[in-house]
């Protein structure tokens, strides 16, 4: 059950951030209600899944593949291309994310 819970609470915190930069500085009224929403919603869901998990693991995957998929969103939407050292760098998180899941008796499968 924390799974799909921290899912949530990963979506929610890529929207947020990604009205972040849609907010410019806050200066856009529905962007920035858009983004405080999101990370409320985000915060929320992040401590419903605690409830399944411990706090490292969850923080670990809901910053490590919020990181990811707000790198994508930043090619997709933004058009901001990493060079390749940045890429090199969310590799290792997708890594780090991949040897939890898999290999950590702590992530509470």
């Amino acid at each position: 059950m924390g799974y799909p819970v921290l899912l949530v609470a990963i979506v929610l915190e890529v929207i947020g951030t990604s009205f972040l930069m849609a907010s410019q500085q806050f200066t856009r009224l529905l962007p920035t209600a858009a983004m405080a929403l999101s990370y409320l919603g985000s915060f929320y869901f992040l401590s419903q899944a605690l409830r399944y998990m411990p706090l490292g693991i969850a923080y670990a995957l809901w910053s490590g593949l919020g990181i990811v998929l707000t790198v994508a969103i930043g090619m997709a939407v933004f058009r901001q291309m990493p060079d390749l050292p940045a890429l090199a760098g969310v590799a290792l998180i997708v890594l780090g994310v991949v040897v939890i899941n898999g290999f950590s008796s702590a992530a509470g499968h």
